[in-house]
């Protein structure tokens, strides 16, 4: 089979299930959204995974990874061939809300926000958070106009949260300076 089909010359694409949609589509914006999150998250993995002490980290994205396709599939349902993709299981927005709370158990409060940095696996979690965040409000305009899945809305709007708290976690795990943003 060949990469290449020539469909999309004009502008157009196939959602699952055959149906033509223009590349422009909310549903196609946010479903690259999506795939762009996750190129970022396998390059934090890949960044973590040389470090042994990191497994746990590294274990943690290949999960937000399996997930994020789930929700690009989600985003990717024409009129017809949904039955093909199950909804999103609440499970992975509890689970999101567990490693927070783990992780952030583990961390010194702070009232002020942090300025990305100080180790390039943190500025790695900063990216993946504010692509997240696009991803999610591009999601947003696709529920708007088409309807998408709750639980799938409510995993982005956790990820994003979850890069944060792991940004500080990476922080504290290789000794990095956190800096406070003080106005």
């Amino acid at each position: 089979m060949k990469v290449y089909t020539r469909m999309g010359d004009k502008g157009t694409t196939a959602l699952i299930g055959g149906e033509r949609v223009f590349k422009t589509d909310e549903r196609v914006e946010a479903y690259g959204s999506v795939d762009e999150l996750s190129a970022f998250v396998a390059l934090l993995a890949d960044r973590l995974r040389p470090d042994g002490t990191a497994a746990t980290y590294v274990g943690e994205l290949n999960n937000i990874l399996s997930r994020l396709m789930t929700v690009e599939a989600l985003l990717a349902k024409g009129e017809t061939g949904a039955e093909k993709i199950a909804p999103m299981d609440l499970q992975c927005v509890v689970w999101l809300e567990n490693r927070i709370d783990a992780m952030q158990a583990t961390l010194p409060a702070i009232d002020k926000f942090t300025i990305p940095g100080g180790h390039e696996a943190v500025s790695l979690c900063h990216v993946c958070r504010t692509v997240c965040r696009r991803s999610e409000r591009a999601a947003l305009r696709a529920d708007q106009k088409y309807g998408f899945d709750a639980v799938a809305l409510a995993y982005l709007n956790r990820l994003s949260d979850y890069f944060y708290v792991l940004g500080r976690s990476l922080t504290a795990h290789y000794g990095a300076e956190e800096t406070l943003w003080i106005p």
